[in-house]
């Protein structure tokens, strides 16, 4: 139809830019096409969404297919791009529903998921500690300068040789425990033996 027009206007309308459109008839089918899908959507976006389809929308959402809930949440979109205050009470309850509502990503967590991952951690953390006392029972004993009497022996030796003698054992005053770090040996002090 809109091909035809320029034709059939009189010579003296035609310009230069109806001929060049003539001439290239794509230039005018954008215009065409979004005045069209601007209609389409003014059509739609004037129909209310039926109640059947909105309604438990809360519990049927999870089970519909994939192109069902694109095409029911496109059509909410729609109708959203109007004024508010001509959707449904229904038409509002499942857009909020579909936009904030607990599934997907935001879904509850099933029954029991906390009592779950508590079990699970505590069964790691027994094991850890079964996999700790085997370690520790089949591991050598402890070296023999891992008691108290060897360290205060290793003090004595620091001291005769002036190690550190600013800030350190050797120095005047000096009230730290050295090298001491372990209990006091069962067997009594060191002998030239144990080395």
């Amino acid at each position: 139809m809109l091909r035809s027009f320029p034709r059939a206007a009189p010579s003296s309308i035609r310009g230069p830019s109806i001929r060049k459109s003539l001439r290239n008839p794509r230039t005018t089918l954008p215009l065409c096409t979004s005045d069209a899908k601007q209609q389409q959507t003014r059509s739609v976006a004037a129909h209310a969404i039926s109640n059947p389809t909105l309604s438990q929308i809360e519990k049927r959402w999870e089970g519909m297919p994939p192109q069902d809930q694109a095409d029911l949440w496109m059509a909410l979109r729609d109708r959203m791009k109007n004024d508010w205050h001509e959707l449904t009470l229904q038409e509002r309850k499942a857009a909020y529903w579909i936009a904030f509502g607990p599934h997907g990503p935001r879904a509850l967590p099933p029954p029991g998921e906390n009592w779950y991952v508590f079990r699970i951690t505590m069964l790691g953390i027994g094991v850890s500690f079964v996999i700790f006392c085997a370690i520790r029972t089949f591991a050598r004993p402890e070296p023999k300068t891992m008691n108290a009497q060897w360290q205060e022996m290793t003090n004595e030796y620091l001291k005769n040789q002036k190690t550190e003698p600013i800030t350190g054992i050797s120095s005047e005053g000096y009230v730290g425990k050295g090298m001491v770090q372990s209990k006091p040996r069962k067997g009594g002090v060191p002998s030239d033996e144990d080395e």
